[in-house]
């Protein structure tokens, strides 16, 4: 007599574990998501470190053109890209800003006429996301703070 198992208990086998792996990955959706949302919201703290190093150096937040010392003539800022590439640019010992690593998302900026104040947001994924009770709620300078966007304002 040999010993073994069959064809059929083996199917059966696979189909329990591919349900299990299922149910399992399911699960795991609502964790990611937090993760990425909680991601993006340090993110936006690391680069308000930036921005306020860069505040220190340089008497304002970029944003409209300055021609004062010691940070030279910018340009207008006003986009996520521009912001990054003004304070990895600046010398102020920041070498990266982060981005949203979801396709196609990206952060936010945008600041007042002369460079005193600025806001940054992000899209969040979870909008029961508890973090968005403490987020600055007034779409400002360009930038939407409504709905599923946190954003902090400075």
């Amino acid at each position: 007599m040999k010993k073994g198992f069959t064809l059929i208990e083996i199917l059966i086998v696979v189909a329990i574990i591919a349900v299990l792996a299922s149910i399992v990955l399911i699960g795991f959706g609502p964790a990611q998501r937090q993760g990425r949302d909680a991601r993006r919201i340090s993110d936006l703290r690391q680069s308000q470190n930036a921005l306020e190093l860069y505040y220190s150096k340089c008497g304002y937040y970029p944003g409209t053109a300055q021609a004062t010392y010691p940070c030279g003539a910018r340009a207008s800022v006003n986009t996520w890209s521009g912001v990054q590439a003004a304070l990895t640019g600046s010398n102020i010992g920041v070498s990266q800003i982060p981005n949203d690593l979801s396709g196609g998302a990206t952060y936010y900026y945008g600041t007042d006429g002369n460079g005193t104040s600025y806001v940054i947001g992000a899209t969040l994924e979870d909008q029961n996301n508890p973090a968005l009770q403490n987020s600055y709620k007034t779409s400002e300078y360009g930038v939407t703070c409504t709905g599923a966007n946190y954003c902090i304002k400075f």
